[in-house]
């Protein structure tokens, strides 16, 4: 059975919602890191992230952490995460949520 891509991209949303900043107790999804989720027809998955600071120590690994649990859903075929700068992050991307178990609310 293939996934449609709304069913693909809802699949990747709650993936991303496993993953963790390391020096923070809320999924990347939460913090709103992530700023583009694209998938073509041959369910080839594009993120585009970014992190909290340039200086993350978590540019190492996030991205690659990313990529290794997206393609363990089943159906993706391929999978590339582009770090970017721009615009750069900041504490108003957060879901209520995440604000919440940070103290901003």
């Amino acid at each position: 059975m293939s996934r449609t891509e709304e069913e693909l991209k809802q699949a990747v949303i709650e993936r991303l919602q496993t993953i963790f900043d390391p020096e923070l107790p809320v999924s990347i999804w939460e913090l709103g890191l992530i700023y583009e989720i694209n998938i073509n027809a041959d369910n080839n998955i594009q993120v585009v992230m970014t992190l909290t600071a340039p200086g993350c120590p978590a540019a190492q690994t996030l991205p690659v952490e990313v990529d290794q649990k997206l393609r363990e859903i089943e159906g993706v075929n391929d999978v590339h995460v582009v770090l970017t700068w721009t615009p750069a992050w900041d504490k108003s991307r957060m879901s209520e949520a995440a604000q919440l178990e940070l103290g901003f609310l």
